[in-house]
């Protein structure tokens, strides 16, 4: 399954509340309007920021809203809950804690290897 399969990338009208992790369960939740994008971003690890300082690099957790404004509503009413209820809630889409971007990266396509 692709990220553009399931309408996240780039579509205006719609934004995604997204939780980033690490193996010890360190949280962050963002905003964006592409997921596909911004996860690939953060699992690059290029930037100074909260998720490259501490190697976030798991999508843990997302959600469509149907507007930039209903997002960053969303992504402050996540980011003031206690670190608790932010797991829980992870849980509820991804109690095996998997990278859910994961299944958006496909292998190589052997055809296409040069010679």
């Amino acid at each position: 399954m692709t990220a553009r399969g399931r309408g996240m990338r780039g579509d205006r009208r719609h934004c995604n509340v997204y939780i980033m992790a690490d193996e010890q369960r360190t949280v962050y939740a963002g905003i964006t309007n592409d997921l596909a994008r911004r996860v690939a971003e953060h699992k690059s690890g290029g930037a100074q920021t909260f998720t490259a300082r501490y190697g976030l690099r798991k999508l843990m957790y997302f959600e469509e809203t149907p507007s930039a404004d209903a997002a960053i509503s969303q992504e402050k009413q996540i980011k003031g809950w206690a670190r608790a209820k932010k797991l829980a809630l992870i849980a509820t889409m991804n109690p095996e804690w998997d990278d859910l971007a994961a299944m958006w990266e496909s292998p190589p396509d052997p055809s296409l290897r040069s010679r």
